[in-house]
């Protein structure tokens, strides 16, 4: 039996705009089936096709394959439960940090970001309002 490899160990995602089915499955350690297998259960999995119904998968895509490898092979869950915890969006796909590993921004962080965000513009707002008025 083929022996998984950790996620922490993937190999960086290229550059590039668009990815073959056969390279998705070598960047994020998962067979091509199974791929095509899970673009019927993750409603987000929705790669470009092409010519002869060729696959092909964006950036966003291949990250968020890997975040559902994770849920899925490291952390136990079922397809179900992968699939219910990707759309009530209680995990985001975010860029890989150094080295590869894929960072998750919990929700409770997303609003403190968003917050601080809502705050700057707030202020931006009223200092522009400020200086129309003088």
């Amino acid at each position: 039996m083929e022996q998984l490899q950790p996620s922490s160990e993937l190999p960086p995602i290229p550059a590039k705009r668009y990815f073959t089915i056969g390279e998705v499955s070598e960047l994020c350690g998962v067979k091509a089936h199974v791929l095509r297998y899970w673009e019927q259960e993750f409603s987000q999995l929705k790669p470009v096709k092409r010519r002869g119904n060729r696959r092909y998968y964006q950036h966003h895509e291949v990250l968020l394959i890997r975040r559902i490898r994770e849920l899925l092979y490291e952390e136990g869950f079922t397809i179900s439960g992968a699939r219910s915890k990707l759309e009530r969006g209680e995990v985001e796909v975010i860029e890989p940090a150094r080295g590869g590993a894929t960072l998750i921004a919990e929700p409770a962080d997303q609003v403190e970001i968003l917050a601080l965000d809502v705050v700057r513009l707030r202020n931006e707002i009223k200092s522009i309002l400020a200086d129309l008025r003088a």
